[in-house]
């Protein structure tokens, strides 16, 4: 089930086809004739080590840490962003500031990070507006900031790009999926590896982006994760 949100609080399930909510001005503004790329967020992780606390909802800054990912999609230049809810979707509709959001409903989520991706990757799918590519990016990751969404989305090339940060020389995350790779990823993205499979079997064709320099890869895990929110 897709939704689109308001501008409150609450949110609303898109009520006609193509209508869309006010979103806020992109940091970045957009270029005429400039690839659609999409921003992806996967927010449906339960928490299942921080003692079923939902990741989407983790306090950063004084806010949900949903909102943290989704600003940072927006000022790395993604007006579209898609993010997917699973655990406790519900209440992130109703604690979480979105606007302009389209709120994806994962009730597989518990299945692991491929059902998140598959899900996400069928909603860009059924887009109005015409997406070229899907950055995706993890919810659990605010160590990873607009500076690197801006590097990785400029990798764009084409409908068959593929291209993902680099921290150190290890492929991390975000990740850039040209439309043409969809369908291939979704047919592998199983359990909790998401697009791993996938990636490793076209390591060839991936650019990958350094981004060591702006942005820190780390995941919140674990409780003693906890640190690195603000």
């Amino acid at each position: 089930m897709i939704h689109e949100t308001s501008g409150t609080e609450e949110t609303s399930a898109r009520t006609a086809p193509g209508r869309t909510e006010p979103a806020p001005a992109p940091a970045r503004p957009a270029v005429a004739g400039e690839p659609l790329v999409a921003g992806l967020l996967l927010a449906a992780g339960g928490g299942r080590r921080l003692g079923g606390r939902p990741k989407a909802l983790l306090s950063h800054r004084g806010r949900p840490l949903v909102e943290h990912a989704v600003r940072v999609l927006r000022e790395g230049g993604c007006e579209v962003v898609h993010v997917v809810l699973g655990a406790a979707a519900d209440r992130v509709r109703a604690e979480a500031r979105l606007p302009g959001c389209v709120l994806v409903d994962n009730p597989e989520w518990a299945e692991g990070m491929g059902s998140s991706l598959r899900a996400g990757l069928a909603s860009l799918e059924a887009e109005a507006l015409p997406v070229e590519a899907a950055l995706v990016s993890l919810v659990d990751q605010p160590g990873i900031g607009a500076a690197a969404v801006a590097r990785v989305r400029e990798a764009y090339r084409g409908p068959g790009s593929l291209a993902a940060a680099s921290y150190e020389g290890r492929r991390g995350h975000p990740v850039l999926f040209g439309a043409d790779r969809w369908a291939g990823i979704a047919a592998g993205a199983v359990g909790d590896q998401g697009a791993r499979d996938y990636l490793k079997e076209h390591g060839d064709a991936i650019t990958l982006v350094d981004c060591s320099d702006v942005a820190e890869p780390y995941d919140i895990d674990t409780e003693a994760d906890l640190v690195h929110l603000e």
